[in-house]
């Protein structure tokens, strides 16, 4: 009988955990710098397949305008 008494009272201090907030903020916090790392990832991996094409147009119209002067 025993057993279950202590059995039955590590049950509620379970649900008592549980619905507990307290860590809540840290979650979210933890879930929204998830994102966050995903998103600027994704843009970095964009970046890095934009630039080469971006550095020869930058390098091209410097030549050009080197060339008319």
């Amino acid at each position: 009988m025993k057993y279950i008494a202590k059995m039955h009272l590590a049950f509620n201090k379970a649900i008592e955990n549980i619905k507990n907030k307290k860590g809540q903020n840290t979650i979210e916090y933890l879930f929204m710098l998830g994102i966050i790392v995903v998103v600027v990832g994704a843009v970095g991996l964009l970046i890095k397949n934009f630039m080469p094409e971006l550095f020869e147009q930058i390098k091209a119209k410097i030549m050009g305008q080197a060339s008319n002067i």
